[in-house]
């Protein structure tokens, strides 16, 4: 998504303007005044269709003439708000999340921003397993992050089941038309799928990979993140860990996860100033 490189397949100054028209939507869709309110769902989808299609040319490697893929910390990152709002989008049909929207789209927002400053490196393909241990890993960031969203959610129903202050800012899905436990059981559904997913990610990146190192940071972040996860699961399942305490294991696990590449790779290309080999 960097302007200096995009691909050939879009005409000059093309890809310049979708990441400014992307921008735009994604920053209508995240301001809070109330006039531009009546807009902001269709912004959102405006944006994340042309986030995509950014995506699709950008990660894809679409329009170079070696196949690969364009990985880094904040390509990644797209990769994962890009899913969840897509995640939110789905869901936004059968309840309205004006409050989570305006989020969300600010996250968009910020991802842009931060791809355009940082592009990560062109990576070739040198496995056909390789693009599958891609995808497995981006689809775990996205579940669990889709968890955390419904977490943070869960959390503001809890507190304002509880009772805050009269007159007291409405937190994050405040306008949550879901019964409380019915929430509860989605945000646990999206974690038992990312766990299902981090493990074959896990597995698959072990079996695959001639120089699996178990001290690099990448795999033992991973590693700790899979024992926090699996360590919910089993905490909820056979103790019935629930409310905060569930999702504070779900926060720890999420923040270890993306230690894991998005950390480590932001060490390397922003604090460092350098990309790996």
């Amino acid at each position: 998504m960097i302007l200096s490189t995009t691909p050939a397949t879009l005409a000059p100054g093309g890809g310049a303007l979708l990441v400014l028209v992307t921008l735009v939507l994604y920053l209508l869709a995240a301001v809070p005044a109330q006039a531009l309110r009546r807009y902001s769902a269709a912004a959102l989808v405006g944006g994340w269709v042309l986030h995509g299609v950014l995506l699709l040319i950008d990660i894809a490697g679409i329009g170079l003439a070696e196949p690969g893929a364009r990985l880094g910390f904040a390509p990644v990152l797209s990769m994962t708000v890009w899913l969840v709002i897509a995640v939110y989008s789905i869901e936004s049909h059968l309840v309205p999340l004006p409050a989570v929207r305006q989020w969300l789209a600010l996250a968009g927002l910020v991802a842009m921003l931060v791809v355009i400053a940082y592009p990560g490196e062109f990576k070739p393909i040198t496995s056909r397993l390789a693009p599958l241990h891609f995808t497995l890993g981006v689809g775990a960031y996205a579940l669990f992050g889709a968890a955390v969203l419904h977490g943070l959610m869960l959390d503001a129903a809890e507190r304002r089941m509880r009772g805050g202050p009269q007159g007291a800012p409405r937190p994050l899905g405040s306008t949550l038309g879901l019964p409380l436990l019915q929430l509860e059981r989605l945000t646990f559904r999206f974690v038992e799928a990312g766990f299902v997913v981090l493990t074959a990610a896990l597995v698959l990146g072990i079996v695959t990979t001639v120089q699996w190192r178990w001290t690099d940071h990448k795999a033992v972040f991973s590693l700790m993140a899979w024992a926090v996860f699996a360590a919910l699961l089993v905490g909820r399942r056979l103790r019935g860990w629930r409310g905060r305490k569930a999702t504070r294991w779900l926060y720890v696990g999420a923040l270890l996860l993306l230690l894991a590449y998005v950390g480590s790779r932001f060490v390397l290309e922003v604090l460092l100033g350098r990309l790996p080999a």
